[in-house]
């Protein structure tokens, strides 16, 4: 895609290379964008911060599972849940640090008709990718994209800035079924977009808590 005559800004390893509870909020109305066109602003976010986060799944170390997430920043790291739906991540930090943002919800924008192929279950564009696993869905997005480059974009995949800043005041809160770190307020939101995920019921939260990066 011709970035500079649409207007976009592949988002630089740099601005990865950060804290994730910095990295979160400012990847709040940036672009997820892949090469076949489909496009959605991202309208929901969670930090997880390795060693120091109980709730990450990487706050005991490297596993073959989460080894992405120790790699560069600026990757996409792709995780397995509930025997059925994967979890997309932007991977941030240095390199050993196991950090990352969770991309809990986007917005649709372009090529809608590919993401209702993928999740047919979708009755509304306000469904489409209302949650972690209905964005990968929604994007195809599965274990053969765990370590793409996003700023490369060697799997066809990017995140890009169009000129719409993050809001000044997101919604903040805890983050969604987890067990350990319950009241870190690490999770925010595009305030009153349709598209932000709805919160799991009390009984599930602890059946998804070992679903976090």
């Amino acid at each position: 895609m011709d970035f500079v005559s649409k207007g976009l800004q592949v988002l630089p390893r740099g601005f990865y290379r950060r804290h994730p509870a910095l990295v979160a909020p400012e990847l709040l109305n940036k672009l997820l964008l892949r090469s076949d066109g489909r496009c959605a602003r991202i309208v929901e976010v969670e930090a997880y911060a390795g060693s120091e986060d109980p709730a990450a799944h990487s706050f005991r170390g490297q596993t073959a599972r989460n080894a992405t997430m120790f790699g560069p920043p600026g990757h996409l790291y792709v995780y397995f849940t509930y025997g059925m739906h994967w979890g997309s991540n932007a991977v941030c930090g240095e390199v050993g640090e196991g950090v990352g943002v969770l991309m809990r919800a986007a917005e649709p924008l372009h090529n809608l008709e590919l993401m209702y192929a993928a999740r047919r279950a979708a009755k509304r564009l306000s469904d489409l990718a209302s949650g972690p696993g209905k964005l990968s869905q929604a994007f195809g997005l599965n274990r053969d994209f765990d370590g793409a480059d996003l700023v490369q974009g060697d799997r066809g995949i990017v995140i890009v800035s169009d000129g719409v800043p993050p809001p000044d005041n997101p919604t903040v809160g805890p983050r969604v079924g987890i067990t350990r770190a319950v009241d870190t307020p690490w999770r925010w939101s595009v305030p009153a977009n349709p598209c932000v995920s709805k919160a799991p019921s009390r009984r599930r939260d602890s059946q998804i808590a070992a679903s976090r990066p």
